[in-house]
């Protein structure tokens, strides 16, 4: 890939240092959606950033390193949109926006195919699969959080195992709709955002007992 991205200006050495980082991280997601992983070289990164082949090293030792700076940017974002959640309402709307955002290639949020790669590679890497298991249960903790909350006064309605179960099913729910957003975009839309509603309505449910 020849295409470089656009060159910033920094006023002090560590914020041009954030700057370069936050290049090589967005010419990296370029390269790994555009190419695949394993045909996207450190080099073809560090031209797509528009630095030079020695340079990035400075910043990342390895792909790797890059794929878990990559996760942990996109923690920050999870954590960020659990909490901003009120109702099962609310999260049935975000997940259809987040459907739609991947369908539509939205850079703007995690692209559908970049996770699969990152899944992927995961497999073979051990640090990656460490990244994305502890960013999954930071999240994850933070989501059983907010359903306690919702709770309120009957904690007793559901118990430690319920929860877990729900939070499970509700992360394989949406990993499955990353893989559908990019390998079945001709899903009827009216049909996604039911199975949305069925789904969250069904799992956020206070009033439904243990799962054990």
């Amino acid at each position: 890939m020849s295409a470089r991205l656009n060159d910033t200006e920094a006023c002090d050495p560590k914020e041009r240092g954030q700057q370069q980082r936050e290049r090589i991280l967005c010419a990296a997601k370029r390269c790994f959606i555009d190419n695949g992983f394993h045909a996207a070289s450190m080099a073809n990164i560090a031209e797509t950033a528009g630095i030079s082949a020695g340079l990035i090293y400075r910043y990342f030792d390895s792909k790797s390193a890059i794929v878990q700076a990559i996760i942990e940017g996109q923690l920050v974002e999870r954590q960020e949109g659990i909490a901003s959640l009120q109702t099962e309402r609310h999260l049935a709307d975000r997940l259809q926006e987040l459907y739609r955002s991947w369908r539509d290639g939205d850079p703007s949020v995690m692209n559908a195919a970049l996770f699969l790669e990152m899944s992927a590679e995961a497999t073979r890497d051990k640090q990656i699969a460490s990244a994305l298991t502890k960013a999954d249960r930071t999240c994850g903790d933070q989501f059983l959080a907010w359903m306690r909350e919702r709770a309120g006064s009957k904690p007793e309605a559901v118990d430690e195992r319920s929860l877990r179960v729900r939070e499970l099913v509700l992360l394989a729910f949406i990993e499955g709709l990353a893989v559908r957003a990019v390998r079945e975009r001709g899903d009827d839309a009216d049909l996604v955002a039911d199975a949305i509603r069925c789904v969250t309505e069904t799992l956020l449910d206070v009033d439904s007992r243990s799962a054990a």
